[in-house]
């Protein structure tokens, strides 16, 4: 299983994102989609598409939160992350900041965030990352640049 996570499209997706997220099982936005079509090409590859509302994101379809169960591990999914996050997650994911983040609180709760598709912030590159599960359990995260 691989999931591709991104956020803070803002309205755009650089032409060739649709491409690299071939072969994704499943894609994690992390909210600031803006206008719902922007999604489109996305929902086009045929895998599933998840989506928590950010703060730019006027349309109620969307909810705020998601936890979701994959290989075994919990991950909770966020736009703006929270002061303190849940503790019964392996890892907390969220945008808003448009910085990339891979760090682990003392609850050893992993907080993720996959940079930004379209406004990178404070000299960080466009990014998305993969969440990729071993066919043994556990899981990776990876970065990948624009």
């Amino acid at each position: 299983m691989r999931i591709a996570v991104i956020s803070d499209t803002h309205d755009r997706l650089p032409s060739g994102l649709p491409a690299r997220l071939r072969g994704a099982t499943e894609i994690w936005h992390l909210g600031d989609v803006c206008l719902p079509g922007t999604l489109v090409p996305l929902e086009e590859l045929g895998v599933p598409v998840r989506v928590v509302r950010g703060n730019c994101d006027w349309s109620g379809q969307w909810p705020e939160t998601l936890t979701l169960e994959r290989g075994g591990a919990r991950f909770h999914l966020v736009h703006i992350p929270p002061w303190r996050g849940p503790k019964d997650v392996a890892a907390l994911l969220h945008g808003h900041t448009h910085v990339p983040r891979d760090e682990t609180d003392p609850l050893g709760v992993r907080w993720l965030n996959p940079g930004c598709i379209a406004h990178a912030h404070r000299g960080a590159p466009p990014s998305f990352a993969w969440l990729n599960f071993g066919d043994n359990g556990g899981w990776t995260w990876s970065l990948e640049r624009l």
